[in-house]
């Protein structure tokens, strides 16, 4: 033998070995116990191990061998406080023959540090993640693929010749292949056989029309080589995803062709027992047709999925309609068809070109599926719902075909919760439909949900529902009825959550009922206006009691009882103006209160706030300046002295801005003068087609021309 021919037997053997390693499994191999841990988040145990596999010579020699490290993962599932760990320690030993009997102390050691492990916070946050996260479930063999026989790897050459003969033995050669194919460790074998791929791929090419069963299998095997990114590449190779979207096309007119013909049958309605027989058995066969078609629409939409991973490979489909198709699939009812559909339309739905294409026909299909029995279905649907409430247009169609009280009913559905009000969050921006929210029972809901919060924190999205509902005078009636306010009011003081409180202020702007309320309160927002709390608070309290424009309100006891004015006061110095909003809400404070005669005199006469209030006449900011003209114009209507200083600061500030304007006009004026050869240049004036001479001069008579032209009234003697 040649030194090539030495080279391959080693590559040979060298392969032979590492197949036992992978496996564990040979004659001549030896597997050594490591160490014994515990998994850091499973209840599971560890067990690592070496496994050595050699290769004995003619003499029995050594003559190659290889070592590979391995780990194997003893979940414990069944481990509860309750256990016996004796028991269950001793039952771990004898089935597990990676263990040694004489370490099953070790093993009792380690399960019962398992069973008083406190599970970790996160640990569960992530598992009660998956557990929502849906998917399509792997596909299994469809009716037609069973053979009675089983298929070697060793055999494929006589299963291609079969694609050489009639359809029935095409199906069952592609049937034999799709055996091996299904298991992922022949995969590899195959993917270099081009002769059995381009005969599968002709095949279906060439046939699939004449047969759903072979169509079918064929695109199953190709399925089995799409579930590995890395086959990607022979799966576009031979075209299959462009020929997936012509097989899913062709079958949905198909089936609008047989709709058709089954709705004519029934249109006859016929009496005759013998008409009626037959129209029974159209309708079977539709049936049996309808169930065929959708197992060839599953693993072929199965497959375009896989496929779409590559951003570029999803744009192709795009650009060939795969929206349109899928949404024409959404009106089936096979639950595990459905469930890749919606899945599909999902993933499509995070880029907008998608999302556009998803007319407002998805919404109304999508309607029917919430709620369904099925869990997965359920759980997909509400996600691909909220990817579409992004879009106003969308969120529009949503309330119009009734989801709004669907969804409503699902914020009990512990597994769907979050992403319900997510969805209800985005419908709640809107003021069109935040009056809809009424005529469901989502508001007493939320109440409820808010109301077992605890104390730490509230979630993002109850609070947001929330402070958007209480924004409709109606909404806010609902949440104040029995004593809604005062547990709101309650809640709010002792966490000093600043989103409570901008519930609460959103609630305090409505006249009506509701204002009311708030006279029980006004002592407990009031003492909330310190500089020692958050200024974000201090925001939304100061905020509140600017809305309690209430007749019997007595703002000069609640100024003086809880000191306010200096407070006020010292807020609008220029120094502190650091915040627009806050000196907003502490100038409208003001606003309200010159509104009362004793208040007015306390700030009038007792304080230097008309003065700040001055000062902030000319702020940058434009709803400070409106309310603060408001303000001054009653301060100066009641007290004269006051009134003289507003009006000379007015003819002040205006008397600056009209001299800097002369003086502006006249430097540009006296800059014309730079240019003095410009005035020999006539062709630069403007001469507006005629209208004016290109010399300059116009004579008085050519803007009493002018003036008659522009349509005034121009009287001639």
């Amino acid at each position: 033998m040649d030194g090539r021919t030495h080279i391959y037997i080693y590559i040979y053997i060298y392969i032979y070995i590492l197949q036992y390693l992978a496996i564990g499994e040979d004659a001549n191999s030896k597997v050594t116990a490591g160490s014994l841990d515990v998994h850091p988040t499973e209840k599971a145990l560890v067990v690592h191990y070496e496994v050595e596999a050699s290769i004995l010579g003619e003499g029995g020699g050594h003559m190659l061998g290889e070592r590979k490290e391995g780990q194997k993962i003893i979940r414990v599932k069944s481990l509860s406080p309750s256990t016996d760990v004796a028991a269950l320690a001793q039952k771990v030993v004898e089935e597990c023959k990676l263990i040694p009997p004489s370490r099953l102390p070790q093993v009792e050691q380690l399960l019962y540090y398992l069973q008083n492990r406190k599970s970790s916070p996160v640990e569960g946050k992530v598992e009660k993640k998956e557990k929502r996260t849906a998917k399509p479930r792997e596909l299994t063999p469809f009716e037609g693929m069973e053979l009675d026989e089983e298929a070697s790897i060793t055999r494929v050459d006589e299963y291609v010749e079969l694609l050489y003969e009639g359809v029935p033995e095409k199906i069952r050669g592609s049937a034999l292949i799709l055996q091996l194919a299904r298991n992922p460790d022949n995969l590899e074998e195959l993917l270099h056989n081009e002769a059995a791929l381009g005969a599968l791929a002709r095949v279906l090419r060439e046939d699939w029309k004449q047969s759903v069963e072979l169509a079918t299998i064929i695109i199953y095997i190709f399925f089995c080589f799409s579930s590995f990114s890395q086959f990607h590449g022979v799966v576009s190779h031979y075209k299959i995803g462009a020929l997936c979207m012509s097989v899913v096309e062709h079958e949905l007119k198909r089936h609008d062709v047989w709709c058709e013909e089954l709705r004519k049958k029934n249109k006859s309605a016929p009496e005759n027992g013998s008409l009626r027989r037959d129209q029974d058995k159209a309708l079977r066969k539709y049936q049996g047709l309808r169930a065929k078609q959708e197992q060839l629409l599953r693993v072929s939409l199965y497959l375009l999925l896989n496929l779409a991973e590559d951003t570029r490979t999803e744009l192709k489909m795009r650009n060939k309609n795969i929206v349109s198709l899928l949404v024409k699939v959404l009106d089936r009812d096979d639950e595990e068809l459905l469930v890749l559909v919606v899945s599909f339309l999902k993933k499509l739905s995070i880029f907008l070109e998608n999302k556009n294409d998803m007319v407002m026909d998805t919404i109304e299909q999508l309607a029917h599926l919430v709620p369904c029995e099925h869990e997965d279905l359920l759980n997909l649907t509400l996600r691909l719902l909220l990817n579409l409430s992004f879009d106003s247009g969308l969120r529009a169609k949503m309330v119009e075909v009734g989801l709004l009280p669907k969804l409503a009913g699902l914020l009990g559905d512990e597994n769907n919760r979050q992403v319900v009000m997510r969805i209800l969050y985005h419908i709640s921006i809107d003021d069109r439909f935040k009056g809809m929210f009424v005529y469901t029972d989502c508001i007493p809901q939320l109440m409820q949900m808010l109301f077992e919060c605890s104390e730490e924190e509230i979630e993002a999205e109850l609070i947001s529902i929330c402070i958007n509902l209480a924004a409709n005078k109606r909404n806010a009636q609902l949440v104040c009825e029995g004593k809604g306010l005062k547990k709101l009011m309650k809640k709010a003081l002792k966490t000093k959550d600043c989103l409570l409180m901008k519930m609460i202020r959103n609630i305090s702007q409505h006249d009506g009922p509701t204002k009311p309320l708030f006279i029980d309160y006004v002592g407990d927002l009031a003492a909330e206006i310190r500089a020692e709390e958050e200024e974000e608070w201090v925001l939304e309290c100061l905020g509140t009691l600017a809305n309690l424009t209430i007749p019997d309100l007595d703002w000069e006891l609640v100024l003086k009882e809880y000191n306010l004015v200096p407070y006020l006061k010292d807020r609008l110095k220029p120094a502190q103006q650091e915040d627009d909003e806050f000196v907003c809400q502490i100038v409208y404070v003001f606003y309200q209160m010159v509104f009362h005669q004793a208040t007015r005199d306390v700030i009038i006469k007792d304080t230097q706030a008309p003065a700040y209030l001055i000062d902030l006449m000319h702020d940058k900011n434009t709803e400070i300046r409106k309310v603060c003209d408001n303000t001054l114009d009653i301060i100066a209507e009641y007290d004269e002295e006051w009134g003289r200083k507003i009006q000379s600061e007015k003819f002040r500030f205006h008397n600056n801005q009209w001299l800097e304007m002369v003086e502006s006009r006249q430097a540009d004026e006296s800059e014309t003068y730079l240019y003095e050869n410009d005035n020999d240049r006539t062709d630069l004036f403007y001469s507006a087609d005629g209208i004016t001479p290109a010399d300059g001069s116009v004579s008085p008579d050519f803007f009493s021309d002018l003036q008659a032209q522009n349509g005034d009234s121009h009287i001639t003697g």
